[in-house]
């Protein structure tokens, strides 16, 4: 079996010497790390658009793809909803790989020496979560912080879903939501003419006439390369540079430039500039979901005019919860036994495509994955409503918004576009082919649930689009093979629904 070891060695060697009771739990994680990455990257080569892919021959259950220079990748068929780790093994011509590292190597495309790097820290960081978990438990977190600790193995589909190139050992064991650390971040003080500022800056973070931005410990050491004041200790998130302060205080959005995924984690001067004014037009449209949707709202956001300081607080999605409800990010859910109930998927499709199909009408396409939405949920479990967080990605058109009488917001750049498929594309890959799929995890339980919700939604031109058309996702493995292509590109995905 051809196997890259140089990711999985260097953790092994640095977990021996900081936390030497996790080395043999991460040697036995790793070749479930492996079949997980793996299983990832084969969706990647069987539905995205890679143009040394040219074609496909299916049998029973067998899928093989033919590569341009005439070599033949064998496997399973794959089906692009699943979230389970069943592909294990896959064959170039005659020679086996599970190691998705190696064999994005052995592929030979452009940019694939990079790309099998971060599939090696993607293993290796996978790993390291798994062997760090604590044993199950049945009873439900009572703090959000919580619930978002429970995501162990990161993005459901993105074959670098644990990828953190640049964290050593004891800084992923440090800051690592899944390893439920304690974070203590700092307070870099700018003098408040020398930044851009929105919202109301909280006074306990101000000092004379200097801002105190907050700012992650790992951000501090390796870019800022200074440390600022002692700052407050905080819960990371899911996102892991966002982090919830205690006693159900704020969350932070902190800068961390640093690739996770595929996207380095900054944030622009773009986005600090508009947070203010998308958050008061967020918070307008509540009154056109019926109650069923909430927006955190942005309490203040300032940067240093500089992508690495720069620093976002946020509501705690919390705050739309009632006596004995849960907010539980989307995400999230698959540590619960609720998907597994076909009448509980089939309620929770259809509250989410309710809201999100009537918002795209209105001219507003949310990116409802399964880190930005969340769901509220009764004491018993069914699905209430919906809190969205994390509006920097949204799109917006002034057209739709005009048709339906609404008032424009005043709003520039990337967010702002009438595109028709480019709106349906952010909300159907974010929510269908992210959240739901991800919480399905399969087609044919995927299919089921959207079956059964879309028979009780109005049929408007949008619907009708995601109810014929193939659907869309983030080709996310091409991505990160066309460094030198700006902005998203795609993958038409076999509609489950047809």
């Amino acid at each position: 079996m051809h196997r890259s070891p140089t990711a999985e060695a260097e953790v092994a060697e640095e977990l021996a010497a900081v936390r030497p009771d996790l080395a043999s739990r991460y040697t036995a994680e790793l070749p479930g790390a492996r079949a997980a990455v793996l299983t990832r990257l084969w969706r990647a080569l069987a539905h995205e658009p890679l143009p040394w892919v040219t074609g496909h021959e299916t049998a029973r259950d067998a899928l093989v793809l033919r590569l341009r220079d005439g070599r033949r990748l064998h496997g399973p068929a794959a089906d692009p909803y699943a979230t389970t780790a069943y592909v294990s093994v896959v064959r170039l011509d005659e020679t086996p790989y599970d190691d998705p590292a190696r064999l994005m190597t052995d592929l030979g495309v452009p940019h694939g020496a990079d790309a099998a790097a971060e599939l090696g820290h993607s293993v290796a960081s996978s790993a390291l979560s798994r062997a760090g978990q604590q044993k199950p438990t049945n009873e439900w977190p009572g703090t959000d912080w919580e619930w978002e600790q429970r995501v162990v193995d990161g993005h459901p589909f993105h074959p670098n879903c644990r990828s953190r190139p640049g964290f050593s050992v004891a800084e992923q064991l440090a800051y690592g939501p899944e390893h439920r650390p304690l974070v203590e971040l700092g307070l870099m003080p700018v003098r408040a003419d020398e930044c851009l500022v929105t919202g109301v800056w909280p006074e306990g973070m101000r000092d004379g006439e200097r801002l105190l931005i907050p700012v992650h410990p790992w951000q501090a050491a390796h870019v800022l390369k200074r440390t600022g004041d002692a700052g407050p200790a905080a819960h990371p998130l899911m996102s892991l540079r966002t982090l919830a302060l205690p006693d159900g205080g704020p969350h932070v959005k902190t800068a961390l430039s640093a690739r996770l995924t595929s996207s380095v984690r900054d944030i622009s001067v773009y986005s600090i500039g508009m947070s203010a004014t998308l958050s008061a037009f967020a918070e307008s449209l509540e009154a056109h979901t019926d109650g069923l949707l909430h927006f955190t709202r942005t309490l203040g956001a300032a940067t240093a005019h500089s992508p690495d300081l720069a620093a976002v607080l946020r509501e705690s999605p919390r705050r739309y919860a009632g006596s004995g409800e849960h907010v539980v990010p989307v995400a999230a859910l698959a540590t619960t036994e609720l998907p597994g109930d076909p009448a509980w998927l089939a309620d929770f499709t259809r509250l989410a495509l309710t809201v999100g199909l009537r918002l795209l009408e209105l001219g507003v396409a949310l990116e409802a994955h399964g880190q930005n939405l969340l769901v509220v949920l009764s004491p018993q479990g069914a699905p209430l409503r919906l809190v969205y967080r994390d509006l920097a990605d949204i799109r917006v058109s002034p057209h739709r918004l005009a048709r339906h009488g609404l008032p424009v917001p005043e709003l520039t750049g990337r967010i702002v576009t009438d595109d028709e498929t480019a709106l349906r594309r952010k909300l159907f890959g974010a929510l269908v082919a992210g959240a739901l799929a991800g919480t399905a995890g399969s087609g044919a339980v995927l299919g089921t649930a959207l079956e059964t919700a879309v028979r009780d939604l109005p049929r408007t031109a949008d619907l009708v689009a995601l109810v014929e058309n193939p659907l869309p996702a983030k080709a996310l493995t091409l991505m990160r093979l066309s460094p030198g292509t700006p902005g998203d590109q795609w993958a038409e995905l076999p509609n489950p629904l047809r």
